[in-house]
């Protein structure tokens, strides 16, 4: 008799071959009510087109259960000249589908950006993420935030890719149905995915943040979480001068769970 699971990881395996081959981009985006005008806004500084699909959870939920405003900051276009403007269009696809706005980093750069568009949350990778220019994004979010002077404020939320957090303190649960959404916006980027179908691993990406939230954040020796998909985030406010991590347990954002709450008291 074979040992009983060849066939699960077959099927696995099959599965995301079969996943690889579903249309890329061009989606119609799910009617959403038109949040207003006074909404809390997040900013995502996105080191790279996509960076936003991969680390959007927290972000997806406050907008659909919330009704936060998200908006996108490219910081860069990647390092291939030819495909800067492709990858813009791809990204402006991605967050039309999210019902994201995309905002170009003009001059004046990210304090300018920030100070205009008073973001409540801002989400940036953590400063050991094993890309550089992950970790350059983290660097220039700090300054920017700095250059903003002592009385600005807001929660922030670093994020993980390349590079695992060692200390989450928020896991966002992330609905199949949100999870399915983000993969869908994802393959809009179809210039980096034609290289490498990477969209479809992002529900292992997530699955995995479940499997490593339960005890990095819920607490070693804690019991699974009774959902399968969830990001892991570092939760800090800007006092005006640095980060300051979110003091006390770390915080597990189920379904139903009001995230709007975490940001206010982090």
């Amino acid at each position: 008799m074979s040992q009983p699971y060849a066939e699960f990881v077959r099927e696995f395996e099959s599965l995301l071959e079969r996943a690889a081959r579903l249309p890329r981009g061009g989606l119609s985006p799910a009617p959403l009510p038109a949040p207003k005008p006074d909404a809390p806004r997040a900013l995502i500084l996105a080191p790279h087109p996509d960076d936003e699909c991969i680390v959007g959870a927290l972000p997806l939920r406050l907008q659909r259960e919330r009704g936060w405003r998200v908006g996108v900051a490219p910081v860069t276009l990647g390092s291939r000249p030819e495909r800067r403007a492709a990858r813009l269009a791809e990204l402006q696809g991605a967050c039309a589908f999210l019902g994201w706005d995309a905002f170009p980093v003009e001059e004046g750069g990210l304090s300018e950006l920030l100070r205009r568009e008073r973001p409540r949350l801002v989400l940036f990778p953590h400063a050991a993420d094993a890309n550089s220019t992950h970790r350059h994004v983290h660097g220039l979010a700090v300054e920017a935030l700095r250059a903003l002077g002592p009385d600005f404020r807001c929660a922030v939320a670093e994020t993980e890719y390349w590079a695992t957090l060692p200390d989450p303190n928020l896991m966002v649960e992330t609905p199949a149905a949100a999870a399915a959404d983000l993969v869908a916006a994802l393959s809009f980027h179809t210039g980096e995915i034609e290289r490498n179908p990477y969209h479809v691993l992002l529900p292992c990406w997530l699955a995995d943040g479940a499997r490593r939230g339960a005890e990095l954040v819920g607490g070693q020796g804690a019991s699974a979480p009774a959902f399968r998909f969830a990001a892991l985030y570092r939760l800090s406010s800007w006092s005006g001068f640095a980060l300051e991590r979110a003091a006390g347990p770390g915080r597990v954002a189920a379904s139903g769970t009001d995230l709007a709450a975490f940001l206010e008291n982090p």
